[in-house]
Parts: structure tokens; sequence; C-alpha cells
């Protein structure tokens, strides 16, 4: 009996200290709202998650998915708040802020580069990483180009394609170099050429053209070896990696500091 007594107690406890029981679906979305504005992450997610329970139809249910997912994103939860954009993505094709939610994925893979809108653009190299979030940033913002141009996350979105686009190919010749070093000259040549075939207005493809002029005449591939120098002179005459005269280089810049080379 006086185990059923405390269990009681404690249910009615639990009740009473859960003081959004009875709230509208609009006063669980404004106080949410106050406690994102509070950076109380925390706080907003459970009462948007409350709101999503209590009142699963209407554009308060629909906003509140949203939300969750940007607090989420505030709050280093990047697979959760991913989810949550992924889910309303499928559950709301046509709804008016689909566009953010494309973008807001695109954020979180993006998270890295803290700072304003352009903040990223003086960031430093990340050709080094793992580009797998790189790429699904990129195909993201895609989303909200393509899709969405009249879109006020449109602008944002095509400046960090651009930067995506140069720092995915800056990775895959970040990585060609590593090959060229130890010898794996096939190696380094197919991945130029996904560079090359991928992102072909990347800065770093010029680069990416010399490496596989080198890979090719390392493996005695002459005929691919002077298509590739053919690129070289016809789309960058005034290339680095081209002596005066016009004759590819034997060895590149970077062995200047580069003892391992």
């Amino acid at each position: 009996m006086t185990t059923l007594s405390f269990a009681g107690c404690g249910l009615l406890s639990s009740a009473q200290e859960d003081e959004s029981i009875g709230w509208s679906a609009q006063r669980l979305y404004g106080e949410a709202k106050d406690a994102m504005n509070a950076k109380e992450w925390q706080k907003a997610i459970k009462l948007l998650e409350k709101l999503e329970a209590r009142y699963p139809y209407g554009r308060f249910a629909q906003q509140a998915q949203l939300e969750v997912a940007y607090a989420q994103y505030k709050d280093n939860e990047r697979a959760l708040a991913i989810a949550a954009a992924d889910r309303f993505i499928k559950l709301y094709p046509n709804h008016p802020n689909v566009d953010y939610a494309h973008y807001l994925k695109g954020l979180i893979n993006f998270n890295e580069l803290q700072g304003g809108p352009l903040a990223f653009l003086t960031t430093p190299d990340m050709t080094d990483r793992d580009p797998k979030a790189s790429r699904e940033a990129f195909e993201a913002f895609k989303e909200v180009v393509t899709r969405f141009p009249e879109s006020r996350y449109a602008e944002d979105s095509a400046a960090r394609m651009r930067y995506l686009v140069n720092a995915l190919a800056s990775h895959e010749v970040h990585v060609a170099r590593y090959y060229m070093k130890r010898g794996a000259y096939l190696a380094a040549a197919n991945r130029v050429q996904f560079a090359i075939r991928n992102y072909p207005q990347a800065p770093a493809i010029e680069e990416a053209v010399y490496i596989l002029a080198r890979a090719y005449d390392s493996l005695g591939i002459t005929e691919l070896r002077d298509a590739a120098d053919r690129v070289m002179h016809s789309n960058f005459p005034d290339s680095r990696y081209l002596t005066p005269d016009g004759r590819r280089r034997s060895a590149p810049w970077w062995r200047i500091w580069d003892p391992d080379w």
C-alpha cells in the first residue's frame, strides 16, 4: 500500500511539474520560439516535440519540425538535425518553407565554418578533410539554387557552392599529390580525372591537369600524356606549371619545400 501511495504521488508530482499541460499549439510554439531566442536549445526542443506530439496536424506542427531541426543544429546534434530536416522534406515536399529545409541541411554539413553568411570565404583550407560532408552540403545547396531560384537562400547557397566546388576539387588534387609522391601514378591519375570530370570550372583543375600529364608520363602512356599536355597549353597557357617557353615543368612547384617528393 505504501509503495502504491508513493507511486501515485510520483505520478501526480510529474504531472504537476509539466506546466505546459493544457497549453494550446500556439502557446507551445510561442514559448519554444522564446526559448530559441534565448539560446535555450534543449528547452526549445522539448517544447517543440510536445507540440508535435499533442497537435500533430496543422501549421504549428509542421513549422515545429523545421524549428526542431534548427534547434538541434544549434545544439550540436548534427545527425538529429539532418534527420529532422529530411523528415520535413519527405512529409511536406510542397511546403512554402521546404527551401529552408534544404538550405538548413547544407548549413548543417557546412557547420565547421563559423561566422556570418559569407564568413567561410576567409576560413582555412579544407582540402585535407573528409569530403563527405562537403559533398552533402553541395547537393543540399544545389537543391536550393536549382529548384528554388527565387528563394531568399539561393544567393548564399550559390556562394557556398562555388566555394565547395573548389574545396572538393582541391581535395582530389591533395590526394593525387599524395599518390604521386609514393609512386602510385595510376591512382593519382584516377583522382585528378574525377576532379576534372566533376568540377571542370574549379581553379584547382589547373594543377589537376598538370598532375595528370605527369602521372601518364611516369606510367609511359605517351598518347594520354600528350593529350593532357595539349589541354594544359590550350586552357592554361600562362600556367605556373609551364616554363617560359611552354614546356611542362619536370617537377611541381611544391617540390621546392617538399623534400619527400
